[in-house]
């Protein structure tokens, strides 16, 4: 019997019992399903965690001033001041370091003519906007002359716009209060998205340091009261920027040998490469419980072509009688379970688009289907179904022909 003649009696006798053929498959189903899932919503969150540190610029270290001690309780990092301006300027002076620029960060009710919002207010410099890699699609972003005068301009992100103005409004040259201190409009803010911890980037406005300290939060004295964004000359020096930024701190600090540092300095790169190491380890962890399924719906396979073979065993003997070989009878038990387990493998492509696509809109992921995964996918079902599907089809092709025509 030719292989497609095998193929078609194989398909014809799944279909006679198709209840029991779609109940067999669903570990397969499953398996497939939940692979396919796993690895593309893992990929996306991969994806979505460089994403939100890209938008945070690249190469890009935040120093933050020490911890306060007092009886015993530690306060967190920033909670004791420790850098100061000058600091600020030294840094930009090292070679390791593109730009740096000071994130003075206050939470603040901001006023339009029609509405209020609350925000986050942050008073920094121009080489912030190069730090961040971040652009105006309105206006202009802060100068230096901005800085030197104290001058009471704002550049906004589009969450304020929207809550402010109205959604596609253009706000350039309006004026809004912060606080009780009005603010003229000179830029608005390309579009970030949401941050590696959720909180929305867009929803912010960005003034002069010099007026944030003057108006907004109150003078600070030679002390710097936030944090300083440092942008490493390229990406191959962010570890040489770290030590080089240390090794100043400690010395314009005047910290011994031993002492800790009065200081943190983070590199977002090494945080980002962190968090997306553990999605991967997370993602194969899942994708190997998924892959469990498949041995688990091997297994179910294997034990319905048993009871098809015990079922069958009188048609097993009439075909040896009419002349069929062997290995005929072996070719068709296993063709009919690779074609239930390969039937599995493309309902659960189905299935894991479905459920990816679904996880995907719930939890703002990005959608990576791999083409591999999903042939590996089918693959490893088709072979699932060789390999479950082996012991019945030698077991049918092992009975005697008379022993076999007796059988009830």
């Amino acid at each position: 019997m030719s292989l497609w003649r095998t193929l078609l009696v194989a398909i014809a006798a799944l279909g006679r019992t198709k209840a029991r053929s779609l109940l067999t498959v669903l570990g397969v189903i499953i398996g497939v399903g939940a692979v396919i899932a796993m690895v593309s919503i893992g990929e996306g969150a991969k994806r979505k965690v460089a994403g939100t540190f890209q938008s945070m610029g690249t190469s890009t270290l935040v120093v933050s001033s020490g911890s306060s001690q007092s009886g015993g309780a530690r306060g967190g990092a920033g909670s004791q001041p420790t850098l100061t301006w000058d600091d600020l300027e030294a840094i930009r002076e090292l070679p390791e370091v593109a730009w740096a620029a000071p994130q003075l960060r206050s939470n603040q009710q901001v006023l339009s003519e029609g509405a209020n919002w609350q925000t986050q207010v942050y008073g920094t410099q121009p080489e912030w906007f190069e730090i961040r890699d971040w652009e105006v699609t309105s206006g202009e972003r802060l100068t230096a002359a901005d800085v030197a005068s104290a001058r009471k301009v704002a550049v906004i992100g589009t969450t304020v716009v929207t809550n402010l103005f109205g959604d596609g409004a253009d706000p350039v040259g309006e004026t809004i209060r912060i606080g009780k201190v009005p603010f003229v409009i000179t830029g608005v803010l390309a579009k970030k998205g949401t941050s590696a911890m959720g909180s929305d980037n867009d929803d912010v406005i960005v003034i002069p340091s010099s007026t944030f300290t003057t108006k907004v939060s109150g003078g600070g004295g030679k002390y710097l009261a936030g944090q300083i964004l440092v942008a490493a000359a390229d990406p191959e020096r962010t570890a040489p920027a770290v030590r080089a930024i240390g090794e100043l701190l400690r010395t314009r600090h005047r910290l011994r040998d031993g002492q800790d540092d009065d200081f943190s300095v983070r590199d977002l790169a090494a945080i980002a490469a962190a968090m997306q190491e553990s999605t991967a380890t997370i993602t194969s962890l899942l994708a190997g419980v998924a892959l469990v399924s498949l041995i688990v719906g091997g297994i179910g396979i294997m034990n319905i072509m048993l009871v098809s073979v015990t079922e069958r065993t009188r048609e097993i003997g009439l075909r040896m009688a009419l002349g069929a070989r062997p290995r005929d009878v072996l070719t068709q038990f296993l063709i009919e379970a690779i074609v239930l387990s390969v039937i599995g493998g493309l309902l659960g492509i189905a299935a894991g688009f479905g459920a990816a696509t679904y996880m995907a809109k719930a939890f703002g992921f990005p959608m990576l289907i791999q083409t591999e995964i999903v042939a590996l996918a089918v693959g490893v079902s088709a072979g699932v179904g060789v390999v479950f599907g082996v012991y019945p089809a030698r077991k049918a092709s092992l009975l005697e022909p008379i022993s076999a025509l007796r059988a009830e």
